[in-house]
């Protein structure tokens, strides 16, 4: 396997990972908001959390893949050509 190839599978899968658990805290999120039948002080906090765990995730991962490409890149242009 290409070292392109790996890279992409990363991103793909990396990407539905986030995707797969942004969209499973938002499921358990709006049963919850049903569950409260309407108690706002309680479905503000729950909105909250869930938010700041979207948040956070999303922004991890964005943030560990622009690190990972630039040391990737860093260390493409330092090692000499292969032959």
């Amino acid at each position: 396997m290409r070292e392109l190839d790996l890279e992409r599978y990363r991103a793909r899968y990396g990407l539905t990972a986030v995707i797969m658990s942004n969209l499973a805290i938002v499921g358990v999120t709006i049963f919850g908001v049903w569950q409260l039948h309407g108690d706002k002080a309680v479905t503000v906090g729950v909105l909250t959390a869930a938010f700041t765990a979207v948040s956070s995730t999303t922004t991890a991962y964005l943030g560990i893949k622009a690190v990972s490409n630039t040391a990737r890149a860093m260390a493409h242009r330092e090692s000499p050509p292969r032959e």
